[in-house]
């Protein structure tokens, strides 16, 4: 049977005002959209980086998201130099899996918490150490690091939330659960991100996995299939398919769900009742670094409340949830934001198998 399991990566040109707007991989739009106008897959590019400052205090960080600040914000309060690598998720961990013999990494800080628990169960990462300010964590984030200390949380956002044109999506056809999206009303005109490519796609997909049972998260995204979903590599694209018209409804990643209202597109958002899938980000140290004590520094830094503040009052994925007390969110981020926690381990042990499946479902 053909599914109705669309991979797009372009829309109309209209849509390219919105190429702006901020997104999982934010500063790194550019690789993105090149990528897909030369007709190859995101996860194939190359991922962006600066030039590598002199000196030994140097610490090369991969991540995907923060590109513009992180840098200055880490040099101002330390005097220790970055260099970024910034990709989107796929770009970053493939790029890892093929250093494995001869890593070029001190820090990974990316929002695939399910991905860099597969890291350390391969053994890459460094282990047994715990940054003194893990005290002024939220009990909720300190509840995810590993007993090995091998990872440490600096937020989390919703991997998706529900985006509709409120211009054609009214009264009792606006959903109000992840459930509503099977809606037949909504054959052709619903959208996501490609959990293969996108960091938070697949923290998204995995939940209702992991809530639903393997078989119930296939029977789930089998009948959005069926009613024509469509994919998209990253959730920019998500944006601009909303803007283009192309589609009417979208699980979105929230700061870009909340771009767009800032832009003034005629969206309206909808928590769910039942929570959002968290995409947690995570920084970890590589475990044959030879700038550990930097490495330390810098994930230290990420843990403290007036670095995430500031993330959150200036930075390209300004929506999410602090994992430090005393940090808050925006102020126009919803007051009752609810998000559900998948089990590292389980996503982790399971992600090979969930991605493949959705990229079977995309040839059938």
């Amino acid at each position: 049977m053909k599914r109705n399991w669309l991979k797009t990566a372009g829309i109309a040109a209209g849509a390219l005002s919105l190429l702006v707007v901020t997104a999982c991989g934010g500063q790194n739009q550019g690789n993105t959209t090149a990528a897909a106008a030369d007709g190859n897959t995101a996860a194939t590019a190359e991922p962006a980086a600066t030039a590598a400052p002199a000196g030994d205090q140097t610490l090369t960080v991969y991540l995907n998201d923060f590109d513009a600040v992180i840098g200055e914000m880490f040099e101002k309060e330390t005097g220790i130099k970055l260099n970024i690598v910034s990709g989107n998720g796929a770009e970053i961990m493939s790029r890892i899996e093929a250093e494995q013999g001869n890593p070029q990494w001190d820090v990974v800080w990316i929002d695939a918490m399910p991905s860099i628990n597969g890291l350390d169960a391969k053994g890459q990462l460094l282990t047994g150490w715990t940054p003194d300010n893990v005290a002024g964590l939220k009990d909720q984030y300190e509840s995810l690091i590993p007993e090995d200390g091998s990872y440490y949380p600096t937020g989390a956002h919703a991997a998706g939330i529900i985006v509709y044109n409120k211009n054609n999506i009214t009264g009792a056809d606006i959903p109000a659960s992840w459930e509503d999206l099977s809606r037949t009303a909504y054959k052709g005109r619903l959208g996501m991100a490609d959990p293969a490519i996108a960091a938070p796609a697949y923290p998204f997909v995995s939940s209702f996995f992991e809530d639903k049972g393997m078989d119930g998260g296939k029977a789930y995204f089998n009948t959005l299939m069926e009613q024509g979903l469509r994919v998209y590599p990253k959730n920019p694209q998500v944006v601009q398919a909303l803007t283009a018209g192309e589609i009417d409804i979208a699980a979105l990643q929230e700061s870009n769900a909340y771009s767009m209202v800032a832009a003034g597109e005629p969206v309206e958002l909808v928590w769910p009742e039942e929570g959002a899938p968290a995409s947690v980000r995570v920084a970890a140290i590589q475990k044959d670094t030879a700038k550990a004590d930097a490495a330390k520094q810098f994930v230290s830094f990420l843990l403290e409340p007036e670095v995430q503040q500031e993330l959150v009052d200036t930075g390209d994925e300004a929506y999410f949830e602090p994992s430090a007390e005393g940090a808050e969110p925006k102020a126009d981020r919803a007051a009752d934001a609810k998000l559900n926690f998948t089990e590292a381990a389980w996503a982790s042990g399971h992600e090979a198998e969930i991605k493949q499946w959705f990229a079977d479902q995309a040839v059938q």
